[in-house]
């Protein structure tokens, strides 16, 4: 399943969808993040399947709707795109062959020269602290198998906005096997991040997942099993 969470994307979000249809036969999930603009309409009428939120939740709020839903639908796998068409669905079929071939539970598409030269310092920060060694630590292409999803969607990866550093610290110290694979991304089709907009959310951000990493979370998997509904 193809999960798109998204929040006042009507300018892009027909066309990755689109796009996601050619390149994949999934289906298509987009996680309404309480838009303010016609994104849920428009996402409705390209065919995807939409979830709308009762109120705003975040990035991470948003993707782990759309994960607990493909888990409890049955699906196997879920593959995760950003809906301001970064993300090429071309890619799809690379991102999801680890997965196949059994060598991974997570895989991230990978393209670290896309980010400026602060954001790459900050991500040689994080592969300090956290000890994770891997590229690209904030994409949000990835695709994730059923025991990644199982770990994601509990009680105790839901309070805090996990989506990137938080997320691979939660995989990785359950033994949840992380690989990366090459990807091309573009420019966004409309706007600007809403993470790295000003140095206001910047400096929140790294102290937030500076947190995150010395905290040591992710370490109890006793806390809500998924059959114990964990909405």
């Amino acid at each position: 399943m193809i999960l798109i969470p998204a929040r006042d994307e009507a300018h892009s979000i027909a066309q990755v969808i689109t796009e996601a249809r050619r390149h994949s036969q999934a289906p298509i999930v987009v996680i309404d993040d309480g838009s303010q603009d016609d994104t849920a309409a428009i996402a409705a009428a390209a065919g995807a399947l939409v979830l709308r939120l009762p109120l705003h939740l975040g990035a991470w709020g948003a993707m782990q709707t759309g994960l607990r839903y493909a888990y409890r639908q049955g699906w196997d796998l879920a593959i995760t795109l950003d809906a301001d068409g970064q993300h090429d669905p071309a890619d799809i079929q690379a991102l999801i062959a680890p997965l196949l071939a059994g060598e991974a539970d997570v895989v991230i598409g990978a393209c670290p020269l896309r980010v400026s030269r602060a954001r790459r310092l900050a991500w040689h920060y994080f592969r300090g602290i956290t000890g994770i060694a891997l590229e690209d630590l904030t994409s949000g292409f990835r695709a994730y198998n059923r025991a990644a999803m199982d770990r994601l969607i509990r009680p105790d990866a839901t309070l805090l906005d996990y989506q990137d550093v938080g997320v691979l610290l939660i995989l990785r110290r359950q033994g949840l096997r992380i690989r990366e694979v090459p990807v091309t991304m573009r420019d966004r089709n409309h706007g600007r991040s809403r993470v790295f907009n000003s140095w206001w959310t910047v400096g929140r951000y790294m102290v937030r997942t500076s947190l995150l990493s010395l905290a040591g979370i992710g370490g109890n998997r006793g806390q809500g099993a998924p059959d114990e509904d964990p909405a």
